[in-house]
This record gives structure tokens, C-alpha cells and sequence, in this order.
């Protein structure tokens, strides 16, 4: 039964999340001190977050980007603010999706099930040149060096892995990547493909993806 951490500091729709996920089957986790959530994310090992971005003691966004620094944890943010550049700038940090407040039930807990699902693959290692994919624990690794890739970013890395020299369309990335059209986002996609791109760069890769504008990408052998 997943875990599920729920990082909300209005009371009541905290306890109103509480009440959704477990009717839904989910063991979900109320955040009562606002001063050591990292550390309590560390002990209890969710299977996913939700997370808000306005919190006391520290921001959703700066908590967000401190746990993608050790962990690839699914997480969704939360927020009131409908703001594009919150978005962007959540997606940027590693969050897996997004959503406003207030949000639809039904539409929440199916970006749930969608992002457990996809976050859920369990893949054999795999080689991209002299990288050893590394799936289940979202890494690229060549020898002792190793870079770390978001849930997102290893869902679209594979998909362009399993159609190399083939031109693979945005549509196409992001159906497989959100699982359901309904929750396309156009920006995320620019998002994590520029992230993917930079750090396939650092390790010298700077060559492994092109852009065909108006048609889509392609992952060099």
C-alpha cells in the first residue's frame, strides 16, 4: 500500500487530504512540524509527496529542490498560486507534477495513481554508449562518474533509448510521459528536455540528443 507524505500547513485541507487518500487506499502522513520536514521525509520513506509551495519555516520550492539534491522521490506540488512561472519553475527543480488549488478529487488522486505508475518501472540495466543506465535508481553511470536524473527525465530519456536515430515527437513524449493527454503541459516538457540535455552535456554527451524544430528530437547512437 503506498505511502503517501502530505506537506500542507492549512489544517483543514491537510485533514481533507488525509481523509481522500485513505479512502482511496493510500497510507497518508500529516506534516505537524514544519522545522525538520526533511529529516522527517528521510524516516519515513513515502512513496510519494505532496507538497505545497507556501510553508512556514521554509518554501515548497527550496524544500523540493533540497530533496532532488538525495532522492528521486515522486512528488506533486500543491499550490493556490495559478501561476505559469510557479510551474515552470517547480518542473525545473524536479517535481513530477503539478496542481492548483482548488483541485478536483478525482482529477488529484489520478495524477497520483499516473505519476506511481510511471515512477514505478522496473527496468534491467541498459547501456547508451559508455553509460550504464541504472532505471530503478535514476542514474546514468560510466565508471566511477554518475549523474542522477529525475523520474521525469529518466521517462523521457528511455523513451528516446528505445527509438535512437528515430525522430520521437513531442506528443509523443509527453502521452508516454504523463500517461494521459488530459495532463499535457507544453512547458514542462521544454523544462525537462533542456535539464536532461545540460546534464548529458556535463558528462560529455552534448551531441546525444538534437532538436528537429518542428518535428521533435532524436537520441543519437
Amino acid at each position: 500500500m503506498p505511502k503517501i507524505k502530505i506537506i500542507e500547513d492549512d489544517i483543514s485541507l491537510a485533514k481533507e487530504l488525509k481523509e481522500l487518500l485513505e479512502n482511496a487506499g493510500y497510507i497518508a502522513i500529516e506534516t505537524k512540524d514544519f522545522s525538520n520536514i526533511y529529516e522527517e521525509i528521510q524516516k519515513e520513506e513515502p512513496n510519494l509527496i505532496l507538497l505545497d509551495i507556501n510553508l512556514p519555516k521554509i518554501s515548497g520550492e527550496v524544500l523540493l529542490e533540497k530533496i532532488r539534491k538525495e532522492s528521486n522521490i515522486p512528488i506533486i506540488m500543491v499550490t493556490s498560486r495559478n501561476n505559469e512561472l510557479d510551474e515552470v519553475l517547480s518542473m525545473s527543480y524536479g517535481a513530477d507534477d503539478y496542481i492548483t488549488k482548488p483541485y478536483n478529487p478525482t482529477i488529484l488522486l489520478l495524477r497520483i495513481k499516473a505519476v506511481l505508475k510511471r515512477t514505478d518501472r522496473k527496468l534491467d540495466k541498459i547501456a547508451y554508449r559508455e553509460l550504464e543506465i541504472i532505471p530503478e535508481k535514476g542514474s546514468l553511470r560510466r565508471n566511477k562518474e554518475e549523474i542522477i536524473l529525475t523520474k521525469n527525465e529518466m521517462i523521457i530519456f528511455l523513451y528516446l533509448f528505445q527509438n535512437q536515430e528515430k525522430i520521437v515527437t513531442r506528443d509523443e513524449l509527453m502521452t508516454d510521459l504523463w500517461n494521459n493527454n488530459e495532463y499535457i503541459n507544453d512547458n514542462a516538457l521544454t523544462v525537462n528536455i533542456s535539464r536532461l540535455r545540460k546534464k548529458l552535456k556535463e558528462i560529455g554527451y552534448d551531441d546525444a540528443i538534437e532538436t528537429r524544430k518542428g518535428q521533435g528530437y532524436i537520441l543519437h547512437e
